[in-house]
């Protein structure tokens, strides 16, 4: 009967390995759903720009198409 009680009995590392592998999947979750939010802030910043400068709508486009790419990214 002892054999039986010891042998049902969880292994310490298995749950604490899995605990910290959900932590750390909540936590890269939620820094790219940060990252996803400032890069979408960004966009609508530059969206919002007017100029009737041709260099400064160059550089502006140029930074739209680099943000929509680290968006893509991240999926």
């Amino acid at each position: 009967m002892a054999t039986a009680q010891t042998s049902a009995k969880p292994y310490p590392g298995n749950s604490f390995d899995s605990n910290s592998s959900k932590r750390a999947a909540e936590q890269a979750r939620g820094q790219r759903e940060r990252q996803k939010q400032a890069l979408s802030l960004q966009k609508e910043n530059i969206l919002s720009q007017r100029t009737s400068s041709p260099a400064r709508r160059a550089a502006l486009e140029s930074a739209l198409a680099q943000i929509e790419a680290q968006l893509a990214e991240l999926g």
